[in-house]
């Protein structure tokens, strides 16, 4: 199978490239691994030109603007990345019968749950900030390309997701207490966001399941097992590191953001086609936080 990925250069692009160059259905010449050069958000009507140079069996839409606050404060770039961009990609593979899966978030429920339990497939869609709204933009284009196409459609919902290269919770924690260690105060972390960290390589490795079985079609939420606070991530984080690190929790609203995020992120995982639903979040961060400690010493 030919697989494309977009987004190919960013922290679950790298991931699914891996992973599909371990699969075996990719064959010998792996994915087609697009970048931004390649396909860029803001000039989506290159597809055509991309699909039909490199003739994909499948493409994976990796690719997104992420930064919250940004969307937060440009909604209309937001739309028009997240949204109108899935909207002429999506377009443009269902009339050349091309399967795709377009991979979403969290953010588009309203994280007002108050069960404890996670959201499901089935539950009600209420974004309450721009990057929600974008991203449930760019599901219902998906999903309307496809509704008489003869190839599958599927969106992968996500939460928290975190991994190489960096820059993302765990790394910035780690940071930011050695920095509360060099000033002698405690580390000041968020106690009221609730959510489901994943890790990107897990993520990449339950689409190439998916992908490999023949059919990506439905609504999948690929999270790691369980959920935790910002709060008590950091302490696991630590704990693994073997640092000793004296913890603050605060609201969210000790630090104002331009974009309100929800404080339930947590996502009830579907069924994978093998039946094994994905490792716990603190064993997906045990085999992260080496490579987060290299780094750390590598930087000093």
């Amino acid at each position: 199978m030919r697989v494309a990925v977009t987004g190919a250069g960013g922290r679950l692009g790298r991931a699914l490239v891996e992973a599909l160059e371990n699969a075996p259905f990719t064959g010998l010449a792996g994915p087609i691994a697009w970048t931004r050069a390649d396909f860029d958000l803001d000039a989506p009507e290159r597809i055509h030109a991309l699909l039909d140079r490199d003739r994909p069996e499948a493409v994976v839409h990796a690719a997104a603007w992420t930064d919250v606050d940004g969307c937060a404060r440009d909604p209309d770039l937001a739309g028009a990345r997240n949204g109108d961009a899935v909207h002429v990609l999506a377009e443009a593979t269902a009339t050349r019968g091309i399967d795709l899966v377009h991979v979403s978030t969290n953010e588009v429920f309203d994280g007002r749950r108050d069960d404890g339990r996670g959201y499901g497939p089935a539950d009600r869609t209420n974004p309450i900030n721009a990057y929600g709204a974008s991203k449930l933009a760019g599901e219902i284009a998906a999903t309307a390309a496809y509704r008489a196409a003869a190839a599958h459609m599927g969106i992968v919902r996500t939460a928290w997701l975190y991994g190489p290269p960096g820059n993302d919770f765990p790394a910035k924690i780690l940071a930011a207490a050695e920095r509360a260690r060099a000033s002698g105060t405690p580390l000041k972390v968020v106690s009221d966001e609730v959510g489901s960290p994943t890790f990107s390589h897990d993520v990449a490795e339950a689409i190439a399941e998916l992908l490999g079985s023949g059919d990506v079609g439905g609504l999948h939420h690929v999270v790691n097992a369980g959920f935790t606070s910002r709060a008590d991530w950091a302490r696991e984080l630590f704990r693994q590191a073997g640092a000793t690190v004296e913890i603050e929790e605060v609201p969210a609203a000790t630090w104002p953001r331009a974009s309100t995020p929800p404080a339930w992120a947590v996502l009830e995982p579907t069924p994978l086609p093998g039946g094994e639903p994905l490792r716990s979040w603190q064993a997906a961060l045990a085999d992260y936080t080496p490579t987060l400690l290299r780094a750390a010493r590598a930087a000093r």
